[in-house]
């Protein structure tokens, strides 16, 4: 983490932070719909209670959702939430050694601090504590360079494109599949 990010703390989300999750999730599908594979209508339709079940999910394990709060902007004791990343594992036992990093975001006015390294990074170490995970998959879009570059630093391969994956207003978007393996030295540079 950068000097400025020094202000900024990482912790699990859980259903304490549906509503503030829900708003900065809201805004980073409307800023850059190409990243995500939801799009904004669709969950601006959806009610808090779904915004409550992911958070449970993610909250019960053997996932995690990181959030990252600036506490330089704290409102009411507590600091502002400026990014997310999210580990999902699967429960069937012969996936069970593979997780995905999904819902990557930083708010724009907290970008170029460091905070989408120190989350992804924190997605690493969850994902290296649990013990019985090998790898960690995610998609970027095609496109994307500060995330594709982020994503490499910090120990991901390119192993795959998948064309047209998502229609972001018709225009299809081709998605980077991307590998970082828990083992040896490169899971301990990604982890640092």
């Amino acid at each position: 983490m950068s000097a400025s990010a020094d202000l900024i703390t990482l912790r699990p989300l859980g259903v304490a932070d549906a509503e503030p999750y829900r708003r900065f999730r809201l805004a980073a599908l409307r800023e850059t719909p190409s990243a995500f594979t939801s799009s904004h209508t669709e969950e601006a339709g959806k009610p808090l209670a779904a915004t409550l079940r992911r958070l449970a999910a993610a909250q019960d394990g053997p996932g995690a959702l990181i959030g990252a709060f600036d506490n330089t902007a704290a409102a009411r004791g507590r600091g502002a939430l400026v990014g997310t990343a999210g580990l999902k594992v699967p429960s069937r036992s012969q996936e069970r050694h593979k997780a995905t990093l999904y819902g990557m975001a930083v708010a724009r006015d907290a970008a170029g601090r460091g905070i989408g390294r120190a989350l992804v990074r924190e997605v690493l170490r969850t994902a290296a504590r649990d013990g019985r995970l090998r790898q960690v998959l995610l998609t970027v879009s095609e496109g994307n360079e500060p995330a594709l570059r982020l994503y490499t630093s910090c120990g991901f391969e390119v192993w795959g494109r998948e064309p047209q994956a998502v229609l972001v207003a018709g225009r299809p978007v081709a998605k980077l599949h991307m590998v970082c393996l828990l083992d040896g030295e490169r899971a301990a540079a990604a982890g640092r």
